[in-house]
């Protein structure tokens, strides 16, 4: 069993996309319920976290898409940034290695 120090640079950036991938769906699932500008303080964590990716987003999606939707793009573009990541530490061999003979 691999220690997690051994792979943090792993393990760190890939918890810091999921964390943001899926606060996205949090602010997402909240804003079909609330105003956008609710003064709660879970409503301003969420814009917290997520205002810098959507904003972001934002910028290359056209103005014609709802903001609600820009959200959820923001979650697919995060991920795939996620699989990205993950595919590229894997093909350059610096992820963890399945022992055939364990």
């Amino acid at each position: 069993m691999n220690d997690f120090w051994t792979y943090w640079y792993i393990h760190l950036p890939n918890f810091a996309l999921a964390a943001i991938a899926y606060t996205l769906v949090g602010r997402f699932l909240l804003g079909l319920f609330v105003p956008q500008d609710w003064d709660n303080y879970i409503w301003r964590f969420f814009r917290l976290i997520t205002d810098p990716v959507v904003r972001l987003v934002r910028a290359v999606t056209p103005s014609v898409v709802a903001d609600a939707a820009v959200v959820m793009l923001a979650f697919v573009w995060v991920m795939t940034l996620r699989f990205v990541f993950l595919a590229t530490i894997v093909s350059a061999g610096l992820g963890p290695r399945i022992d055939p003979g364990a």
